[in-house]
């Protein structure tokens, strides 16, 4: 009875943590974010998408950027029933990282089935999930990966539960990591290959169940095939060809030239292989992901996935991380080597990328480290002398680092990092709203990118409306830009529009002309203005 008082109290903390001020903290909408709501709000309208696809099941048009829809689906219900909000947009998020800390603790005791201490184990490893800034900012922000990451961990857990106890789970383990392919782009390569590594690991155990094991490939299948044919068009590569390390012919050039300064000789052509420097540039990249500094001390260096002064883990774990290595790898306990494979599979999309280290496409790791600093904290407790005096002094240091963590992230980062979120565009809508009956046209920057969006969601256009009026432009690479719709306009080049006289015009500052009379500042959370409303 008490572990589940103790497993209570850790979902409420991680309850807290994620929806805690969540319509205000981030501080604005990502133009994705926004995209995700109202691609929600206009599904539950007439059940197509903001262009009028008919309930879409491969993909979302969107930006140009074909995301995976089921989190488009998930926000309906949000959305109904809190309206078009930041609140209602990013409640999927946080709702399924709660139940992430849930699983966690059912994934944990399955992993460490045999050992006395997994109970120990799996209400620590759901407790450091539960105070994780990694997961509990991706949780308070409409991240995609945030709702894959429950997926496949509800995936590994039920596939480990079902050859050790409950065969026939195998298929909803098979559905589970399907859908996590249906969330986000990364869990297409990590779901697959987690599959066919466990697969190939308990072989013995799931041919023992043939029949379970059939109808779970079935089901798979089958809730793969509404997608299956989207995967192989060049939309669904697009993303990977814009960010991908393979495409920077600058590794070509430089191995050509190194080849060329030794003549062209045979050596050289081998050591300067290109394949051979790609291969070199992944490894890079991929330890990028295990660098201490991105882990443990300042963490992404994208604002959106950590506060830029704490790791995406504690400085905390680093004596445990270190100290759950060498055990789980000495001790073997249970079907420990999980844990590794599915560490190592899940950085290798996030090594093929130009950005790297990256927080949120290495989020299908999650809970591996939080499992390895469980086992090394608990294994700690377990082997020590005067336990109640280390207890409070690890204690002590955890409660230290987490208040640390949250007044950063509540007291300082949003007006820190107000700007990193597009924050000016719900501000100067709500002004254009009250004013814009005054004016025939309202032109909009696109300096801040894809104004278009944040227009659709705060004034909540009807989307038949929007498809009537849009006019639209599909560039090459098969981007999407929206160029009007109604009276509102969004040029790359305001100064196009320089002669319209009965025009509002939303601008950023550099961009307004000199003859123009402002009629109002739009700040972001520093006071720094980051848009101005003007006529000619």
């Amino acid at each position: 009875m008490k572990k589940y008082l103790v497993l209570f109290f850790i979902i409420v903390l991680a309850s807290v943590l994620r929806f805690y001020q969540l319509g205000h903290n981030p501080p604005s909408l990502t133009w994705d974010e926004a995209a995700w709501g109202y691609n929600a709000y206009a599904l539950n309208i007439d059940g197509k998408d903001e262009f009028g696809r008919f309930l879409p099941h491969d993909y979302l048009e969107s930006f140009g950027d074909f995301k995976p829809p089921l989190y488009a689906y998930l926000d309906i219900v949000p959305v109904k029933l809190f309206g078009l909000t930041e609140f209602a947009t990013r409640f999927p998020s946080a709702f399924f990282g709660v139940l992430t800390v849930l699983m966690t603790y059912f994934l944990t005791k399955e992993l460490f089935v045999k050992s006395q201490k997994r109970e120990w184990i799996a209400l620590v490893a759901s407790g450091i999930l539960a105070i994780s800034p990694w997961h509990t900012m991706l949780s308070r922000a409409a991240f995609e990966a945030n709702v894959a990451t429950f997926f496949i961990v509800c995936g590994v857990w039920l596939f480990l539960f079902a050859i050790q106890k409950r065969p026939w789970m195998l298929t909803l383990s098979a559905a589970s990591f399907v859908l996590s392919m249906y969330v986000f782009n990364t869990a297409r390569i990590v779901s697959p290959l987690l599959v066919i590594f466990l697969s190939l690991i308990f072989f013995k155990k799931i041919w023992q169940h043939k029949r379970q094991t059939l109808l779970a490939i079935i089901i798979g299948i089958v809730f793969l095939l509404p997608t299956l044919r989207f995967l192989f068009t060049p939309q669904a590569s697009l993303r990977f060809k814009e960010v991908n390390i393979f495409s920077d012919i600058s590794v070509i050039q430089q191995t050509n030239q190194e080849i060329a300064n030794d003549n062209g000789s045979v050596i050289s052509k081998i050591v300067h292989n290109r394949r051979l420097a790609y291969g070199v540039l992944f490894l890079r990249h991929y330890f990028d992901n295990l660098d201490p500094g991105f882990l443990f001390i300042k963490g992404d260096g994208n604002p959106k996935f950590s506060t830029q002064d704490v790791g995406e883990l504690y400085l905390w774990d680093i004596p445990f991380f270190i100290i759950g290595i060498i055990l789980l790898c000495k001790k073997r306990e249970g079907n420990w080597f999980v844990i590794p494979l599915w560490l190592l599979l899940g950085i290798i999309p996030a090594a093929t990328a130009r950005e790297t280290p990256h927080a949120l496409r290495i989020e299908a790791i999650i809970p591996t480290m939080q499992v390895l600093i469980a086992y090394g904290i608990v294994n700690t407790i377990f082997n020590i002398k005067l336990k109640k005096l280390v207890l409070i002094a690890i204690f002590g240091l955890l409660f230290v680092n987490v208040l640390y963590f949250l007044h950063g992230y509540y007291a300082h980062y949003p007006s820190e990092f107000s700007g990193e979120w597009q924050y000016g565009y719900k501000e100067s809508i709500a002004y254009v709203m009250k004013n814009q009956d005054n004016y025939k046209q309202v032109i909009v920057t696109s300096a801040l990118g894809r104004p278009y969006i944040y227009y659709l969601f705060y004034t909540k256009t009807n989307p038949d409306f929007f498809r009537k009026t849009a006019v639209i432009h599909r560039d090459a690479f098969g981007f999407v830009h929206v160029e009007q719709f109604g009276s509102y306009y969004f040029p790359d080049n305001m100064s196009m529009y320089t002669s319209k006289k009965e025009a509002l015009f939303i601008t950023t500052p550099g961009e307004v002309p000199h003859n123009a009379k402002v009629l109002k500042n739009f700040y972001q959370l520093d006071n720094k203005v980051v848009l101005e409303a003007y006529t000619l």
